[in-house]
This record gives structure tokens, C-alpha cells and sequence, in this order.
């Protein structure tokens, strides 16, 4: 029997935009109530996976996305286009879009 090769797609964001994967919220509360899926907060914290080339200038120039794959970020709680891909979620920001780069 011949083995099927597994097609993974992948996304490339274009412009200035970003590709991320949200962090997981906390399924506890510090009481020990767990919550259920309708009464989680959308979370605003992300891994960056993906990087566009930047925003291109009238005058030919282009500004690199502020950010790294691999990096964590804040970003606006009802930014960018939610989309699932190979059976994970992930969002689409605008650089514009994002507050700040998490250090720990």
C-alpha cells in the first residue's frame, strides 16, 4: 500500500501584515472555577509565525514589520481576520495593530 504524502499549506502574509497564533486562555480561575468556552475572554497575547515584507512607500521604499517570528505580542482585542488552517486557528493583524512586543 503506497503512502499518501501529506500536503501542509502555509500561509505568507503580504504587506504589513502578520501572521499569529493566539495563546491558549486559562481554562481556571485562581478559585478553581473552570470556565466554560462562551464566558473565556478573547485573548489579546500572540505568537508571531508569520511576517510580511513591510509597508511599501509611495517612493519605492519599505518599512519592515516591527516584529519577529517567534516573538509574543499584544495586540487590539477585535484586530485582524481569523482564520483556520492545516486544523489550527490563527490571526491575521495589520503591524498597525499591535501594541507591544512581550519580553519575559
Amino acid at each position: 500500500m503506497a503512502q499518501q504524502a501529506v500536503k501542509k499549506t502555509t500561509l505568507k502574509p503580504l504587506g504589513n501584515r502578520v501572521l499569529a497564533q493566539r495563546l491558549e486562555p486559562q481554562e481556571t480561575m485562581k478559585g478553581g472555577i473552570i470556565l466554560p468556552d462562551s464566558a473565556k475572554k478573547k485573548q489579546e497575547t500572540a505568537k508571531v509565525v508569520a511576517v510580511g515584507d513591510g509597508k511599501k512607500l509611495e517612493d519605492g521604499k519599505v518599512i519592515p514589520v516591527p516584529v519577529k517570528v517567534g516573538d509574543l505580542i499584544l495586540m487590539d482585542k477585535y484586530s485582524g481576520q481569523e482564520v483556520t488552517l492545516n486544523d489550527e486557528e490563527f490571526v491575521i493583524v495589520k503591524a498597525d495593530d499591535i501594541i507591544a512586543i512581550i519580553q519575559e
